[in-house]
């Protein structure tokens, strides 16, 4: 018994249909949409590591005391109070627009961040106002505003 080559199966043509090939206009369009999909990926993922840098940038705790006042917060991810003072916190910096201020987050979640919070005996809602020589200036707890945040950073930054 010999085999036999399995046939896929046609698929089946309406009558009168005619089979068309496809133009150029249409190639193009396949090309401009894989590029315009390509496109999006790459600035999806861009993005996605540019905000991971950042987050890593902004938990790096060894660089209070180098030379720059810092303003950390002790936070966790989980608060929504934390996250509120957070968005205050970055309004105000935004606003002053002073390069010199250090705004790292002492996360409750990771090692570095608890280690943080416990040797000041601080909890989550505070942010800890620390001058140039990494020694602390201020500690502010609970939420607060932009426009309060704001003097108190600024005053902060005069003392460099």
């Amino acid at each position: 018994m010999s085999k036999k080559k399995k046939r896929h199966p046609r698929k089946k043509v309406a009558a009168g249909a005619v089979a068309v090939e496809p133009t150029r206009r249409d190639v193009m369009r396949l090309a401009r949409n894989g590029l315009i999909g390509t496109v999006a990926v790459g600035g999806v993922g861009w993005w996605a590591v540019s905000g991971v840098q950042a987050v890593a940038a902004e938990q790096d705790l060894s660089r209070v005391g180098q030379g720059k006042p810092a303003i950390v917060q002790i936070h966790d991810p989980q608060c929504a109070l934390c996250t509120e003072l957070q968005r205050q916190a970055r309004k105000a910096l935004k606003e002053i627009d002073d390069e010199d201020l250090l705004y790292l987050v002492a996360s409750t979640r990771t090692d570095d961040g608890a280690a943080f919070a416990n040797a000041l005996g601080l909890s989550h809602v505070t942010l800890v106002l620390m001058n140039a020589d990494g020694q602390v200036e201020s500690v502010l707890e609970g939420v607060r505003q932009s426009d309060e945040l704001k003097g108190h950073f600024q005053a902060l930054s005069s003392k460099t």
